[in-house]
């Protein structure tokens, strides 16, 4: 009796052991499968970056085509393609912002950005500004220039430490980072720019009554589909009635359904955009149509893969999924 007492009063330390035992197996099971899924899909993608395209059609090039803003050139939401690079209002949006032209999808976002508010005609003198996540982009500056009203906000110096940012060069510790005299003369930035901190995840309550706002390429990092989606809601909400918002970020081009979540790093899909026009639609806003045609050019269909190219870089490898950017603009209903 005494026995069988023993073994009966050890038996929840048993199997709280074994349901330890079991529940690792399941994690270690469940990393195995991520990890074949991620190699299965990073082998599709290195296939397909081997389509390097002729050096002759990269090399020196997109064509510099002398010209100036277009009318009409993003009228809808859309995919960085190759033929963008190709178009008048391309060159002359680089040599405004002080870039060298080149195929390369960051460019892409910067012009995308430009080019959809000047033809908005929510570029001009007096007009406020606010900018989320600049780092050291040139933005900030090219809309002080034309007499804009900037507040340029990044994260924290602690914050940009904690994720990696501050040592990646790619965060705006004071307002003198942003600065670029080719662009904006230093009296003209110093009137018109101010440097705030600000978290994306929790947009400060008096920032309101813009303009318009922008970010490139900031809001995948936010830590979930849903924190980058809440995100683009929230930035609208610091306008003023009819004003624009325009982001730029990832696209998953390989899949609909299988994609990157709840990471330092997440790829929004096709749904999950189509999912938040429909929300901001329903709240009185007007989110443009999507283009998500990908483009069938050369530098299109080739996927970079680490360590990336400085060119071509239109589509990219990233934790076996092929990306590329994708522009958002959102206008915000009067009376909203």
């Amino acid at each position: 009796m005494l026995r069988f007492f023993k073994i009966f009063s050890r038996l929840p330390e048993r199997l709280r052991r074994a349901e330890d035992r079991l529940r690792l197996i399941n994690q270690y099971q469940d990393a195995m499968w991520l990890a074949f899924n991620e190699h299965r899909r990073e082998m599709r993608t290195v296939l397909g970056s081997m389509s390097l395209p002729e050096e002759s059609l990269w090399r020196n090039q997109p064509p510099l085509v002398p010209g100036q803003p277009a009318e009409n050139a993003f009228a809808l939401a859309t995919l960085c393609r190759q033929s963008s690079f190709e178009e008048p209002y391309f060159s002359f949006w680089a040599a405004r912002l002080g870039e060298a032209l080149r195929y390369h999808r960051k460019l892409w976002e910067f012009v995308f950005i430009c080019q959809a508010l000047w033809e908005r005609g929510a570029v001009k003198p007096g007009a406020r500004g606010l900018g989320f996540g600049v780092g050291l982009e040139p933005l900030p500056a090219f809309f002080a220039s034309e007499g804009c009203e900037i507040v340029a906000s990044d994260l924290s110096l602690a914050a940009a430490a904690a994720e990696g940012w501050a040592q990646s060069s790619q965060h705006a510790i004071d307002k003198l980072a942003l600065r670029r005299p080719l662009v904006c003369p230093d009296d003209l930035f110093e009137r018109n720019v101010s440097l705030r901190q600000c978290d994306m995840n929790a947009i400060p309550a008096d920032l309101v009554d813009f303009d318009f706002c922008w970010s490139a390429c900031a809001l995948e990092h936010l830590g979930s589909i849903e924190n980058g989606l809440a995100f683009i809601v929230n930035s609208v909400a610091c306008l003023k009635p009819g004003g624009w918002a325009v982001h730029t970020t990832e696209f998953n081009v390989s899949s609909n359904t299988e994609t990157v979540d709840d990471m330092s790093t997440v790829l929004f899909r096709r749904s999950d955009l189509e999912g938040l026009a429909e929300r901001l639609n329903t709240a009185g806003h007007k989110a443009a149509v999507f283009d998500f045609e990908p483009g069938t050019n050369p530098m299109d269909v080739y996927v970079d893969v680490p360590p990336y190219r400085e060119q071509p870089h239109l589509v990219a490898a990233l934790m076996g999924f092929a990306t590329t950017s994708i522009g958002v603009i959102v206008q915000r209903g009067e009376g909203v």
